[in-house]
């Protein structure tokens, strides 16, 4: 799949089979998503991966749109370091550049995702604070949940 074929056919994927995504293939998608371009090279993001089918179900009490999360492979938090850096206005733009390189990566992978938004819901980034243990300093953005399509759009 081209990059162009990409873009034109990603869709948010929100029911998903059972089947487990590979270690490698996780790796890969992470690679994508730090690869995003960001304000002076800063690249302020953090990813938090999780697997743990508890830890999925516990999304989507977090997070009042992440209801497939339970269902799912896998979810990633995509996460800001927001102190000290060079461009200090331009995470949320970094974060969410990483976020349609992650969400492009997965759809050329094969599998599906759905991007949940966390910041600047305060809510939100107050409950994935208090869930992941962040410290102070570093701010949740996005939710994507991911999995291996059990729905075509």
């Amino acid at each position: 799949m081209d990059a162009l074929e990409a873009i034109m056919t990603r869709r948010s994927i929100r029911r998903y089979t059972d089947q487990p995504i590979q270690p490698e293939t996780v790796e890969a998608l992470l690679g994508a998503a730090m690869a995003a371009p960001s304000a002076g090279n800063q690249q302020p993001w953090h990813f938090i991966v999780i697997e743990e089918r508890d830890a999925l179900r516990r999304l989507a009490e977090i997070h009042e749109y992440a209801h497939m999360a339970p269902g799912s492979s896998l979810a990633v938090v995509v996460c800001a370091a927001t102190e000290g850096l060079k461009h200090p206005g331009y995470w949320q733009q970094d974060c969410a550049a990483a976020v349609q390189n992650l969400l492009l990566a997965i759809h050329a992978s094969d599998l599906g995702a759905v991007w949940c938004g966390v910041f600047p819901k305060e809510h939100r980034v107050k409950a994935f604070k208090e869930e992941f243990a962040l410290p102070d300093g570093v701010e949740p953005m996005a939710l994507v949940v991911v999995g291996h399509p059990a729905e075509h759009k």
